[in-house]
């Protein structure tokens, strides 16, 4: 992705921030408690977030008792955050990562899900090393809507309302919405041991307006013409309704890839 595009799409999200809250579905459980076994999630650990989001990680490092600093940049967002997190001892700032500052050797962890992919490839790993203890662990995580080992009918049925309202959204070279994250590309990760990567498959069941709600909130969606997006949106709600019957099965993947820091 050029760091144009980047730039466009990732500061879409905060246009969509209810929706984000009300339809992204959280991540996996098996997930948090390989974060708990690995890295050390817990009671007491130093969390730093990047990209909060409306907490869908968020809130399950809390409950888990780590002590979480969030950097989130969309002011929408972090309304969203706060209403989400009352009553949570939870640190936010609103900036971007590549503008936060940020103590060194602060964190037990550096965590975020589904939004690495957004930060500068030319800061984000470096300075997440800066900001871990030695032996704290990078963690990166991405949802992604679809799983091309196991069949996706709604994934295909969708296709040709995208071929009439918004072709630019089916080109090949167009990725689905939130590329698998890849940390060690166009970065020194020579402060990291290897990575390790983990994938957990599930499913998520829908209903029409959550299936709606749901597109509604990927950046290349966000960024089509109001006009269009609702009406590419009203034909994807009146096609799990009618189609599907109102229940929308989708096959999701999580993966996940850990770095440990190592010694300065």
């Amino acid at each position: 992705m050029l760091e144009s595009e980047r730039r466009c799409l990732g500061g879409t999200f905060d246009r969509a921030a209810t929706a984000y809250r009300e339809a992204r579905p959280g991540y996996p459980s098996a997930l948090f408690a390989l974060l708990v076994d690995r890295c050390g999630l817990g009671s007491g650990s130093a969390v730093l977030e990047i990209g909060a989001g409306a907490g869908q990680a968020t809130i399950p490092m809390l409950d888990l008792g780590a002590r979480v600093s969030a950097i989130e940049p969309g002011a929408a967002m972090v309304r969203e955050l706060l209403a989400r997190t009352a009553g949570y001892r939870l640190a936010i700032v609103e900036t971007t990562f590549e503008d936060a500052l940020v103590p060194e050797a602060s964190f037990d962890i550096v965590a975020s899900a589904t939004a690495f992919h957004w930060v500068d490839p030319a800061v984000g790993v470096r300075k997440a090393a800066q900001a871990l203890r030695d032996f704290g662990w990078l963690a990166v995580w991405s949802n992604v809507y679809g799983d091309p080992e196991r069949p996706d009918p709604f994934h295909e049925a969708i296709q040709p309302l995208l071929r009439s309202y918004a072709p630019e959204l089916s080109r090949p070279e167009v990725p689905r919405p939130e590329e698998v994250p890849r940390p060690e590309e166009g970065n020194d990760c020579s402060d990291f041991d290897e990575a390790e990567e983990h994938v957990f498959q599930w499913e998520a069941t829908h209903n029409p307006d959550q299936i709606r709600a749901l597109f509604s909130t990927f950046s290349p969606w966000i960024a089509l013409p109001v006009e269009r997006r609702e009406q590419l949106l009203d034909a994807l709600h009146a096609l799990a309704r009618d189609e599907f019957e109102g229940r929308v099965v989708r096959p999701y993947r999580t993966v996940i890839q850990l770095r440990q820091r190592t010694a300065r």
